[in-house]
């Protein structure tokens, strides 16, 4: 079922008339009065436990009435029986190795998938041991001390799909975790799919404009209380101001992102005709299985694309110091474009040799597509493209 612009406008407001307001409260309060010890005890006691609320919040970092508004937008926007909220996507992603921990401390994930992620994983900080796969091996590599079975689709930042019912088969009674970041909860809903847990980096298309930054996890009752007790632990709790923003942004969620969609779709095309490109990776030019995947799970191919020209890092690099409309940073989602360059960016932090495995060459660029003009932006592609080009062969 798809999301519905009355729940993304409504959900998390249903009590605004009985208070009186219209616009979203912001609760700010780092530690709340305790009219009475014993319930301040007891309060303390249910939400260290994990439990979604108790009679008193006692401290902003157990509980926070903004925060639980946006979580319960998100979760309604998932299909979800809970959302969680964290500081960023990374801590949304250590709460969930954290969480599952008590299961085995075995990861099985399929790249590529964000290069941070792919960073915590591979390095063993929290004290996990992944083994990667091909989206068809994750059977083959389930363990007796397997706790968590990780996928990112469609994938950062190549937009290579993966099939969630296929690995959730696969995975057997181990949960799945897909990273749907790129997709939203507008155009993917992987619980549907069997996946036990849905994570976003909310920095991204649920936020929207670029200013602010946060993770969630969208998953059952059970998992959340856990996650909770992660949280207060750990210390991830979203800021206030955050959630506001965030929740501010949700009824607009799917409006922006097929706006942007329409967008990436013309500008896909148009690169994939163009000779001074090599290859363009984008769900909307999917063929075969890809292209059934994507009709099955995906409700549209998204706004974010990557491509490739020659030369490499430098005229790749020229490509992005050319743009003028376009702002050359990392990040997306965002209602303005921005290209980054993977190799040296966003998954720097990955071996050189994983990220040539992953096709994540020193000529690809990833472009998320805003919500500028369509003509606007191909024309400063376009010039940028040129000049990259020229400079290249000045170069040479």
């Amino acid at each position: 079922m798809s999301i519905k612009n009355t729940d993304l406008v409504h959900a998390g407001r249903q009590d605004l008339r009985r208070l009186g307001v219209h616009a979203l409260p912001v609760d700010l309060s780092t530690t709340y009065p305790l009219p009475d010890l014993d319930q301040g005890t007891a309060s303390l006691d249910a939400l260290v436990e994990g439990h979604k609320a108790a009679d008193n919040p006692v401290y902003a970092r157990l509980f926070n009435p903004t925060v639980d508004r946006w979580e319960q937008s998100l979760a309604r926007a998932e299909g979800a029986e809970a959302g969680v909220a964290f500081s960023s996507g990374m801590a949304a992603l250590t709460a969930c190795l954290l969480a599952l921990r008590e299961h085995g401390t075995h990861v099985v994930a399929v790249r590529p998938i964000y290069g941070t992620s792919d960073h915590l994983l591979a390095s063993g900080l929290l004290g996990n041991e992944v083994t990667w796969v091909s989206a068809d091996e994750v059977g083959a590599a389930i363990r007796s001390d397997t706790a968590l079975v990780m996928i990112e689709t469609p994938a950062n930042p190549t937009l290579q799909l993966v099939d969630i019912e296929a690995v959730v088969r696969q995975a057997r009674s181990v949960p799945v975790l897909v990273d749907s970041t790129f997709a939203t909860p507008v155009l993917q809903r992987p619980l549907q799919q069997g996946a036990a847990l849905v994570m976003h980096s909310a920095t991204k298309f649920l936020g929207g404009h670029g200013d602010v930054m946060a993770g969630v996890v969208a998953c059952s009752d059970e998992m959340a209380q856990r996650l909770r007790q992660v949280r207060i632990a750990t210390g991830a709790l979203l800021h206030p101001w955050a959630a506001y923003l965030l929740h501010r942004s949700m009824p607009t969620l799917k409006l922006r992102v097929e706006q942007a969609q329409a967008g990436a779709v013309a500008l896909a095309h148009r690169l994939s005709k163009d000779p001074r490109v090599s290859a363009v990776h984008y769900p909307g030019l999917a063929k075969g299985k890809a292209k059934d995947t994507l009709n099955r799970q995906m409700r549209g191919p998204g706004s974010v694309l990557a491509f490739e020209i020659d030369g490499g890092h430098a005229v790749a690099a020229a490509v992005m110091a050319s743009v003028q409309l376009i702002t050359p940073a990392v990040s997306l989602g965002s209602v303005d474009s921005l290209i980054q360059h993977p190799a040296a960016l966003t998954h720097r932090v990955m071996e050189e040799g994983d990220r040539q495995d992953c096709g994540i060459s020193a000529g690809l660029l990833r472009l998320s597509v805003g919500l500028e003009e369509f003509d606007d932006l191909w024309h400063d592609l376009d010039q940028a493209l040129t000049q990259a080009c020229l400079s290249g062969r000045q170069a040479a």
